[in-house]
């Protein structure tokens, strides 16, 4: 048995025509994942399956932080995550993932759904991650050390901006 295998969802065996499922996707569940952009957190992680005509409708609800690298010192910070996913999965032949259906072999009827909670959590990070002002390691430039100027480039700035 996998770390990540209670991630599993029976969609085959459902009883009813929507089963929900609760996780705690801790720093193991990251370890495990090992995705690179997030190497530990603490997410809350709720799923409802609903069964429709042919299809299964996954839809997931993360709440919770991660730890990212700062952008500007590399130190290890927190990042909230906030958001509401949905994952449509039907039984077919082969496994297959389009990007916006995923086929699972109706042979096995499961999905492992750890990847797909890794990548909606990541999908919330900004593209840019910095510490609030003041918490970064790195020391900013004060603004009396950006109005230095090299006094070269002083020289050619006033040869072109005279008229």
């Amino acid at each position: 048995m996998g770390k990540l295998d209670g991630y599993n969802v029976d969609l085959k065996g459902m009883t009813s025509d929507t089963v929900s499922y609760r996780w705690q996707a801790d720093n193991d569940f990251f370890s495990a994942v090992q995705g690179s952009e997030i190497k530990a957190g603490s997410l809350d992680v709720a799923l409802r399956v609903k069964q429709a005509s042919g299809a299964h409708e996954l839809e997931f609800q993360l709440k919770g932080e991660v730890e990212v690298t700062c952008d500007r010192c590399l130190e290890p910070m927190s990042q909230p995550i906030e958001a509401q996913c949905t994952l449509k999965v039907v039984l077919g032949e082969d496994y297959a993932d389009d990007g916006e259906v995923v086929t699972v072999p109706e042979r096995e009827g499961i999905i492992n759904v750890a990847w797909n909670i890794y990548e909606f959590a990541a999908l919330q990070i900004p593209l840019r991650h910095v510490h609030p002002d003041g918490e970064c390691k790195v020391l900013l430039p004060t603004s009396s050390e950006e109005e230095k100027t090299d006094p070269r480039w002083d020289a050619l700035n006033k040869l072109a901006n005279r008229k």
